[in-house]
């Protein structure tokens, strides 16, 4: 994960000025999280190996959490790549009503020059479609969940403040024997008795 004191010192950064500096891209808050899902989630689907530093910038300009915008695009990976990215074709060739090319995949430059002419359009907007319903949805549960995380914390706090206070109440001590009601009518009768 990018260290933030290190970003910001960074001379060659200079150039995003304010932006760098902005408390959304390092602390968590909920609406800094939410948009990190919607940029992470969305630049996952981007069929491009640079999917990282558009990340970071997308981060920098919708002010969402760096460090998870940037995290949550490792979603793809070696091995989730070609699942994916066969899904994301899948919808493409649905919505554009194409037919799909029967695809055996390899992770080579020469496959890839090979088939891109043949599944770059229904692959780019299977990608987008997936990356916008993705980060959509992780938007929305993001900000449910956090939601539900802080109700779930203060409900937490006031039942512990409640046992707390009951457990103080009990280990508060007796009244005194002098003070118990007893011994007040034991004090009445004796100032009654006659010298």
């Amino acid at each position: 994960m990018p260290d933030e004191h290190k970003l910001k010192s960074n001379r060659y950064l200079s150039w995003l000025g304010s932006h760098i500096h902005d408390p959304n891209l390092w602390h968590l808050t909920r609406k800094s999280v939410s948009r990190a899902f919607f940029v992470g989630l969305f630049c996952a689907f981007i069929p491009l190996p640079s999917q990282m530093l558009i990340a970071a910038i997308a981060a920098l300009f919708v002010r969402s959490n760096l460090p998870i915008s940037v995290g949550l695009v490792w979603l793809t990976n070696p091995i989730t790549i070609p699942p994916m990215f066969y899904f994301a074709y899948w919808i493409g060739t649905l919505i554009l009503g194409v037919d799909p090319v029967a695809i055996d995949f390899e992770l080579t430059m020469e496959w890839i020059k090979a088939e891109l002419e043949h599944i770059w359009l229904p692959l780019l907007v299977g990608s987008l479609v997936c990356g916008i319903v993705s980060g959509t949805l992780g938007y929305l549960l993001m900000q449910r969940f956090w939601v539900w995380h802080v109700n779930k914390s203060w409900r937490n706090r006031k039942s512990r403040k409640f046992i707390l206070r009951k457990l103080l109440r009990d280990k508060e001590p007796q009244d005194s024997d002098e003070d118990s009601p007893a011994n007040q009518s034991d004090k009445t009768t004796q100032s009654k008795k006659p010298e």
